[in-house]
Parts: C-alpha cells; structure tokens; sequence
C-alpha cells in the first residue's frame, strides 16, 4: 500500500526548510530530531552567510511556518530505530526518549535555578553550564523546558515530583508511521579537536574552535556577545585563527569543509569589531572564497588589522608568560619558520557529517567520511550536510531538491 507521507530526518535548517516545501504543497510530513529543540547548528550561530544575520532572522519565520502548518508534525528527542519496506511504502519505528516536561509554556526558569548541580552545556560547547531542568536555546522551539533526569540527586527529584508539569515517571516510547519517501538531513558535527594534540586542543585554556568562538560572539551566549579568553575572561589583543585544522589530513577528515575560510573571515570581523586595535592573523593553505564570497574575503582583508599569512601551522604551545600561545609555522611565501605569540586561537576545525560512525537503520550508501552518497532509487533522498558540506544557503537549496524528489516518489513521478 503506497503512503503519500514524507519522513525528514533532522530538524536543522535543511530538515526544516524539506518539511515545509513538502507540506505547503499538501502532503503530510513526518519531522523528527533528535535533540530536544529544532534549529540545528544554524541556532548556534552568531551570523550565517550570505546576509550575516542572526539565526533568528530565518529560525523564526521557520518556526512560525511550522506553527501554521498541520501538515507538519514534529517529535522532538526522537529517532528512527527501524526502516522496513520500499520507496512508497516503508514502515518507520521511531523511538522517542522522555522529555519529563509536559507541553505547555509555563515558566520554569525559578524551578531550574533552585537545582544544584551544574551541567556543561552542549549547546554552549561547554563554555558555559546548565541546570538538569533547562531551556538553552533561544527562541526554542518547542517552548518547553526538558528534564536530565541523571543528573537531578533524589531530594531534587522528591521535590520537583510535587510539580504538575513534570512527569518523572515518563518513559521512553516508539510508534511506528507509513511513508512513502524519506529525507536524511542529519546535519554535521565539529570534528573533535581533542583528537588534534599537536595543535594544543584540550590542552591549551585559550585554544577554542571555530564554533565555540561563534557561541562567545553570540549576544545569547555564555558571555553575552563579549569574545574573551575562557581562562580570565579578559579581552584577547592578539588572536591567530589555524586554517584546515583537521581538514585536509588523512589523519583526520580528508575532505575541505568548504565554509571553514568563509567562517574565520567572518569572526576575524567580530573581534574588529569589538575591538578595533586588535591583531587578528590568518594561517591559512588555501583561502577559498567561491563566487560571491571573494568580495566579502577582499573588504574584510582589507581591513589593517587583520592578515592572512599562506602557513602552516606545525605546533601549538602554552605561552606560560602570559597564559596565551605560541604557534610554530612555516610562512609559505618567504620560506620562514617561526614562533609567534597570540592571547588566543581560533582552530577552524572541519564539518564532519553527524551520522559519520554511526549505523543507520535504512539501507543506504555512505562514503568513507559519513557522507551519504546513495538511496535515491529506494526513495531516500540526503540534503544539506548529510550530502556534503555547505553553508546555510546552499543547504536550503539541497533541502528544496531533496523535498522536490520526495514529493515525486509519493507521487508516482
């Protein structure tokens, strides 16, 4: 029996923008994410490309189409557990882990700060904390607090097992849908820089990533838009961003990340912002600017505090002096080995596909980094990430073809 039901699985940008394009034009569509909030890594931003806007700027109007669709139903801390069938008609069981929060907006924000024990958060990348009863995310949708239940002491639970709202006792459940088509819009993850010893990740207190920068540059972030070393909290003078930090490496990721020289330019334009006298240098392999983007590469390096320096970087050190770093690189242009010091680093680490190491429970083809690369003759389409990496403007697109072929396979096009 042929279901003309669409699955998207992820609710980041891409997942997002493929459920809306299919239920505006009709069809019911099934979006599910694992996390307990929509948003993705767009959320995490401080500005995306191409206009530099927040990420409430294109989330909202999202949420908002969201809200106003039937069609869409979305199921938050969810998973595909098992996929059976064939393009137009599978039978999907999916797994939805308790929430202990009922739906409702009601404010817990008095509840959660009475909780003791203090939690690093995600969304944060760890710069900042959160409590077991929490709601990070801004302008979260779904508006509801979610419960860590693990991390709540037995007298904590005693006393919020008094509050209507909250349902310990809530389980883990799996229900199980008919679709005809399925969009894998998984999105990406930071590699983990704690695999890159040589460059100081996990070692160094001011050494960060690109996307922990993003969060101290973010007005919601753990420093309210103020970028400032994590060890003191003081204002860097000097902050060196590492290109292909992990990239590029048959060690790590063998790919190009694509946006990673995009994203420095972007963020050495932060700190100049904040702070006009300061010295940003770039230690790069290749600047790669495509298309429209060479423009923007140019005004921002135009700016005289800020360099781009062909070099690669062989070393992170502790500046144990100043509490900063020392990077040892190789100028490419004059053939110049040397040591320099900054009060921070930026490793502009690359986008590694969320279901990279992951079995998935349909049968599709994945290439050697996780990239899904195959399923399209079973109805199974990948967008954004999950395909290859791309920024946020070019994930819309993909989303927009991948709903398109969904829309087509259900149809019996």
């Amino acid at each position: 029996m042929s279901s003309s039901s669409i699955l998207v699985v992820g609710g980041g940008f891409s997942g997002i923008t493929a459920a809306l394009e299919a239920a505006e034009v009709g069809h019911e569509v099934f979006l599910i994410e694992k996390n307990p909030f929509l948003g993705g890594r767009v959320a995490q931003l401080n500005k995306y490309f191409p206009k530099l806007c927040p990420p409430s700027c294109g989330l909202e109007i999202q949420f908002q189409r969201i809200k106003n669709n039937k069609n869409v139903k979305v199921y938050t801390l969810a998973e595909v557990v098992s996929v059976k069938g064939s393009a137009g008609d599978y039978e999907v069981t999916i797994r939805l882990k308790p929430r202990h929060v009922t739906p409702g907006s009601i404010d817990l924000s008095d509840v959660a700060a009475s909780l003791k024990k203090d939690v690093p958060s995600e969304f944060n990348f760890s710069l900042a904390t959160r409590k077991a009863l929490y709601m990070d995310v801004p302008f979260a949708f779904p508006f509801r607090y979610v419960l860590d239940k693990e991390n709540l002491s037995s007298e904590e639970e005693s006393a919020l097992s008094g509050i209507d709202v909250i349902d310990l006792d809530e389980k883990a459940k799996e229900f199980t849908i008919n679709v005809g088509s399925i969009v894998y819009a998984t999105g990406w993850k930071p590699y983990d820089i704690t695999n890159l010893t040589n460059l100081g990740a996990g070692e160094i207190d001011n050494c960060v990533s690109n996307m922990q920068l993003e969060r101290l540059a973010a007005a919601n972030g753990p420093t309210e838009g103020n970028i400032v070393r994590p060890s003191d909290n003081t204002e860097p003078k000097s902050v060196a961003f590492v290109q292909c930090a992990g990239s590029r490496d048959e060690n790590h990721l063998s790919f190009c990340s694509y946006i990673c020289c995009m994203a420095s330019l972007k963020q050495a334009a932060y700190l100049v912002e904040q702070n006009p006298n300061i010295r940003v240098v770039i230690y790069y392999i290749d600047l790669r600017t495509p298309g429209r983007y060479d423009n923007f590469a140019k005004r921002i390096l135009a700016h005289p505090q800020i360099r781009a320096v062909k070099g690669k970087v062989a070393e992170i050190k502790q500046d144990t002096s100043s509490g900063g770093v020392v990077l040892t690189v190789e100028d490419v242009m004059s053939g110049i080995k040397s040591q320099n010091k900054f009060d921070m680093v930026v490793l502009a680490t690359g986008m590694q596909p969320s279901i990279a190491g992951e079995t998935l429970p349909v049968d599709v083809e994945v290439d050697a980094e996780g990239f899904i690369i195959g399923g399209e003759d079973k109805g199974i389409f990948a967008a954004g990430c999950a395909k290859q990496p791309l920024d946020v403007m070019k994930s819309a697109q993909s989303a927009t073809g991948a709903a398109l072929k969904a829309i087509q396979t259900v149809r019996g096009r």
